[in-house]
């Protein structure tokens, strides 16, 4: 019945005005309050960076191959092959062998190998082997390729997201791209080329002792300083210790020589190295290198048992913090390149806006218009419902702190058809109930009765359509999804609720009279 109990009636106040408040932060600040919500805008709006990266996989690879390598010679050993020669050529195992050459392909093309995994739900090896010249050669084959590439991805992004996140950006969007690409959309940024240094960077941080030789020996390899590239260091290829055993870093001074360093804390693992390393070392140099170039190699003067030390380098304040989030965040599993980069200036942005307001005022007014002109009162009350409409869709928008993009003010606009749409079928409903029912209290609730299958089926559909939208598409199209499924959302509420409410309060004070629609 078109009765509203007071209860419900209260009910749906505070619902409304509770969204509502949400709506309105987003143009007032009351006070420091907590529960201050906002609408971000995307990249298309308030511009900032689009970064297109594509994970290097060669390294990753061959580092895989070689652990295989030491893999391959221990079964070997242990099974009793007489293998002449194992070597890695162009990311190819290659096995010479006088043994019985069956006997050897049978163990690595056996489904229990433990060497050559078998995958049932794929049906593949981990590594493919041909026999060309009584030569076994194994190469990864392509499912053993894709599980690497999904691996390498899936940290990659984990990392990036870590540094993205340490810049303060406000609503990041990092999502895949294919096996091997990572998008990376930084909305408002203003200085592209810091982020584009820090995911460019790997960040592979190792603590290796300089040698007392300066000439390049099978032990020993030549380094450049990141800072003078002139100037070089011969350290020794065994590595004290990796970025892997940090657990912080941060910038600071040094109140001493009133420089700016880089304070780093240690697990426990590490704090033991770094301590017998150390112990051992007073007196000589310690290099400190970041993805094969040194930043400093301080002479160890006392033994460092506390588990934290510190960086010294050429650094600005800038420069040791940027620093200190890229040893923070993690050494990335293989090198980024960037392929493709992209600004959008802020000036587009608020064209876009300025274009996407112009355009749901302009519906929204001959909306407004027309239900005046076709329905009088009640087109009024339908409009009334239509900005309640709007009010709670960017206030539930606000609640969730989503991002608004161009294509979800499209979705704002289509909202604002599709809610008096509902309003038409009903009214439309209930003139055909007064024709043939006197009571105007029974006709008005027919109406809304007999179409409500009519407006769930429809709305239903479409927001059928816009969560095959949100889980399906990317970008752009998400945002179009959402402020299109949640317009649904509140417009099935306003027009059951909102709009239905003020119909049944002026039905009801004027049962008496003759009401036209």
């Amino acid at each position: 019945m078109l009765y509203f109990s007071k209860i419900k009636i209260i009910s749906i106040i505070l619902l409304t005005l509770i969204i509502s408040f949400f709506t309105f932060s987003n143009f007032f600040k009351f006070g420091e309050n907590d529960f201050q919500r906002n609408i971000n805008l995307g990249l298309d709006l308030q511009g900032g960076s689009y970064l297109l990266l594509e994970v290097d996989n060669k390294p990753i690879i061959n580092q895989k191959l070689q652990t295989k390598l030491i893999e391959i010679k221990k079964a070997v050993k242990e099974n009793n092959f007489i293998i002449t020669n194992i070597s890695l050529k162009d990311e190819i195992i290659v096995l010479e062998t006088n043994d019985d050459l069956e006997k050897v392909i049978k163990f690595f093309d056996d489904d229990k190998s433990e060497i050559n995994p078998y995958y049932p739900q794929f049906k593949s090896h981990q590594f493919d082997i041909t026999n060309i010249e009584n030569k076994i050669n194994l190469k990864f084959s392509e499912y053993g390729l894709v599980l690497i590439k999904n691996a390498t991805l899936d940290q990659a992004i984990e990392i990036v997201r870590r540094r993205v996140d340490d810049l303060g950006t406000n609503e990041p969007n990092i999502v895949k791209r294919g096996n091997d690409r990572i998008l990376v959309e930084l909305p408002g940024l203003d200085d592209p080329d810091r982020i584009k240094s820090l995911l460019g960077k790997t960040a592979n941080l190792t603590f290796q002792f300089v040698s007392q030789s300066i000439e390049e020996t099978f032990g020993n390899e030549k380094l450049v300083y990141e800072d003078n590239p002139d100037r070089s260091e011969t350290v020794s290829k065994r590595i004290i210790l990796s970025g892997e055993n940090l657990i912080d870093a941060k910038p600071s001074m040094n109140n001493q020589t009133n420089e700016t360093v880089v304070v780093f804390n240690l697990d426990r693992v590490g704090s033991k190295k770094f301590g017998k390393a150390t112990s051992k070392g007073v007196g000589r140099q310690l290099a400190i290198i970041l993805d094969n170039k040194i930043i400093s190699a301080p002479t160890i003067s006392e033994a460092i048992i506390g588990g934290s030390g510190q960086i010294t380098g050429d650094f600005t304040f800038q420069t040791a913090t940027d620093l200190a989030l890229l040893l923070r965040s993690g050494a990335l599993p293989a090198p980024l390149n960037i392929i493709e980069e992209r600004t959008v200036g802020p000036d587009l942005g608020k064209d876009s806006i300025k274009a996407g307001i112009l355009s749901l005022i302009i519906g929204f007014i001959l909306v407004v218009m027309f239900m005046i002109y076709k329905y009088k009162l009640f087109g009024l009350i339908a409009n009334l419902a239509l900005i309640t409409n709007l009010i709670l869709l960017i206030g539930i928008l606000s609640i969730f702190e989503a991002t608004l993009t161009l294509p979800g003010i499209a979705g704002i606009i289509l909202t604002v058809g599709m809610a008096v749409d509902a309003n038409v079928l009903i009214f439309e409903r209930i003139k055909e109930e007064i024709k043939i029912e006197k009571n105007k209290l029974v006709a008005f609730d027919s109406g809304y009765t007999k179409s409500r299958t009519t407006i769930l089926d429809a709305n239903i559909t479409t927001l059928i359509a816009a969560v095959i939208l949100f889980f399906m598409g990317s970008g752009p199209v998400k945002g179009f999804s959402v402020t299109l499924g949640v317009g649904i959302l509140t417009t099935l509420f306003t027009v059951y609720f909102i709009a239905r409410l003020f119909t049944s309060l002026y039905i009801i004070k004027n049962k008496n009279k003759e009401i036209r629609i």
